[in-house]
Order: C-alpha cells, then sequence, then structure tokens
C-alpha cells in the first residue's frame, strides 16, 4: 500500500484500538507478521504537551515499532497541530486525526466522531495540521530509521503524511436516508492533502453494535475515486472477512482492531490468504503461551508489574479464545473450557503467579470439560 510518500509492507493496518494498543501488544502482533502499519491509541495533545504520564505512555515507541502512527483526537485546531508537532518530534511515521471515535468522553469534548455533525471545524483541524506537517520535513536518513526494513521512504527532504479515521455518519437515519457525510468529508479531505482516510462502515449511534455496513465504506471509495487510498475498517476477525472488505468495497488496505485483540497473527494470515490463498497452520498452545508470556514481560520491562498485572488481568479473555482446542492427553483437536486458567489469570497478585499459570497450562493443567452448548458462553 502506497500511503502518500511511504510504500508499506503490507496494505494490513492494525487500528488504534482505545485501551489496548499499548506498545507490548503492538510488538506482540508485529512479532507475527504481515503489519504494514501499526497505529497508537487515542493520544490527548494537550497530556502530550504537558507531558502526563498516561499520554507519555500511550505514545511510547521503540526502534522495533517500525511504522508507527501516531493518532490525535481533540476539537481545537491551534492545539491539534501543536500535538502533531509533537508526535513527529517523538518517532511517528503517520499522524492520524481522530473523526471516528463514539465514546462520550471524546464526543462531548467536541472530539472523535462529533467532528462528522460540525465539518467546518474538522477541515480547521485538517489545515492546521498539514500546515504544521509541513514545516517538518524528514531528511532520507531519518524516514530510513522510522520505516524499518519492510516499508521504503523517500529520498528527499519529506514531510510527515497525515490520514484521517472516521465513521460513515453520526445518526443512523441519516446513513439510511443516503445522506451520509463521510464520502463528501473524504473527498473534501483528498483536496486538503490527506494521504488516506479510514473508514470504520458504522455510525456513530452504531456504536459497536449489528454489522459493518460494507455498502457505506464504498460510498466513500467512489466518491474519492483513486485520489487517495481508503482503509476499510469494521467486522474483521478471520482472513476471509479481509478479503471480503476489500473486494465488496474496492477500498486498498483493512484496518484490523478487535479481531486483533485474540488473534494478534490475523495480519500473517490475512496477508497470507490475500497473497496465496491460503492460510498458514495456527500457532499451537505453547507458541500461544510463549507469546502471552512476552507480551506479559514487555509490559513488566515497559512500565511495572502492578501495570502488567492489570493487563493481562483484563485481557486475558480475549487471548483465551484462541486456547483449549487441543486434548493436551492427545494433541487432537478438541473444544475445552479454558475458564479455570482465565481464572488463575485474573486473579493472580504476582508475576511469578501468572508466569505458574502458563506453565500448568502447558503441562496439561488448568481446563475444565468439553464445552457443550450450553456452556459454549463461558
Amino acid at each position: 500500500m502506497r500511503l502518500g510518500p511511504l510504500q508499506l509492507e503490507t496494505n494490513l493496518l492494525l487500528a488504534p484500538i482505545a485501551g489496548y494498543c499499548d506498545l507490548a501488544f503492538r510488538s506482540m502482533c508485529r512479532r507475527w507478521g504481515g503489519v504494514g502499519l501499526a497505529c497508537t491509541d487515542l493520544l490527548s495533545p494537550q497530556g502530550l504537551l504537558r507531558g502526563t504520564a498516561t499520554s507519555l505512555d500511550l505514545a511510547k515507541t521503540d526502534d522495533s515499532d517500525r511504522p508507527v502512527g501516531m493518532q490525535l483526537y481533540g476539537s481545537d485546531p491551534a492545539i491539534m497541530a501543536q500535538g502533531a508537532r509533537w508526535a513527529v518530534e517523538h518517532g511517528a511515521a503517520v499522524v492520524d486525526i481522530n473523526m471516528g471515535c463514539p465514546v462520550d468522553k471524546v464526543t462531548k469534548k467536541d472530539g472523535g466522531s462529533k467532528l462528522l455533525t460540525d465539518l467546518s471545524r474538522a477541515m480547521a483541524i485538517v489545515a492546521d495540521v498539514r500546515r504544521e506537517l509541513d514545516r517538518l520535513p524528514l531528511p532520507a536518513d531519518e524516514w530510513s530509521r522510522r520505516l524499518g526494513p519492510g516499508a521504503r521512504g523517500p529520498s528527499s527532504p519529506t514531510p510527515v503524511p497525515l490520514t484521517c479515521k472516521m465513521r460513515l455518519c453520526w445518526a443512523t437515519a441519516d446513513f439510511e436516508a443516503g445522506r451520509a457525510c463521510s464520502p463528501d468529508l473524504a473527498s473534501r479531505l483528498a483536496d486538503a492533502g490527506v494521504a488516506a482516510v479510514t473508514v470504520h462502515g458504522r455510525t456513530t449511534e452504531d456504536k459497536f453494535q449489528g454489522t459493518v455496513r460494507l455498502d457505506g465504506i464504498a460510498r466513500v471509495v467512489d466518491a474519492v475515486n483513486g485520489r487517495i487510498p481508503v482503509v476499510g475498517n469494521g467486522d474483521v476477525r478471520e482472513p476471509i472477512d479481509a478479503a471480503r472488505m476489500l473486494r465488496a468495497t474496492g477500498c486498498d488496505a483493512v484496518m484490523i482492531g478487535r479481531g486483533a485483540l485474540s488473534t494478534p497473527w490475523i495480519f500473517r494470515d490475512a496477508h497470507a490468504f490475500l497473497v496465496t490463498g491460503s492460510v498458514p497452520p495456527s500457532p499451537t498452545e505453547p507458541d500461544i503461551i510463549e507469546d502471552l508470556r512476552r507480551y506479559f514481560e514487555s509490559m513488566r520491562a515497559q512500565r511495572d508489574d502492578r501495570y502488567a498485572l492489570f493487563q493481562i488481568n483484563r485481557r486475558v479473555s480475549w487471548f483465551a479464545k484462541r486456547l483449549g482446542h487441543t486434548d493436551p492427553a492427545t494433541g487432537e483437536p478438541a473444544a475445552l473450557s479454558v475458564k479455570p486458567f482465565k481464572e488463575a489469570v485474573r486473579t493472580a497478585s504476582s508475576p511469578a503467579m501468572v508466569h505458574d499459570a502458563f506453565d500448568r497450562f502447558i503441562a496439561g493443567e488448568l481446563r475444565g470439560g468439553r464445552i457443550t452448548h450450553a456452556s459454549a458462553a463461558e
């Protein structure tokens, strides 16, 4: 995928998943391969400029996290521009403006998808941010450092590209009546120098309910008419979903969010499926547990034990969705409950207890009985 002056290794992007997309998780997805671009969690420009611990942690990156996009949310054009400067100065290869977050704490401050109800403000933010980025061209050697070995960048001083992530519109009734603002907004963004737009195929009122509206993404693709790439987002949980997104909408790339929380190797699998038509063998349960172990230790190293314990406690249900599919006694396919494993991790009060749960699971313990229709919702 070409993103302005950048040639990404694949057309599969890791979404800025609020509350989940920290450096440790981005690194976890990258280890499996197939990630063309990964994005930070939503970043408050005010928090970055004040140097608050939370904002700085969410923006943390390192040399293995390449290329990385930094997503800003807010409603003040001048502050958003200052936040974009901070992002460039701290390693961003792409700056993204959030016009799609539906949560109240963002929209009540006129940010996120609230910008879809005020396109003049949205365009003012884009103008100020784009102008600030143009003042900060990066030399070729810096581009090489920021992009890593898989992507290719410009050979002369070039500004960091600006992208925007949006939803179809605010109100579902507007979409159903053919009045979604996203096609017009995307076209205006292309005219304003935005390098790509990502479209989550739901309205703000949809939140995360229902099914992604692929026809809505297709309308945006038609509106930009090839001037800039369109990235489709929503309900991509398996490799075939990525292929369906590309085929049904005509978009250029696919952004994966919640589907990566239980399957961080989905980028590897989707890329293989798109290129070859086949999916690699699933990781073994020991492979998955070893990856969880590395992820947990990464969180400890990047923050501290308290943070790592909190995060592994709350995320284990996602990670465990791909466990329990092999009988440890026979090695044969099975559908076994992993509730005992999840409970052991959730109640762990020290890193040693987490590692003990990992060890016991690999040893064949911490499994329940076979899952029946009645227990499948555990």
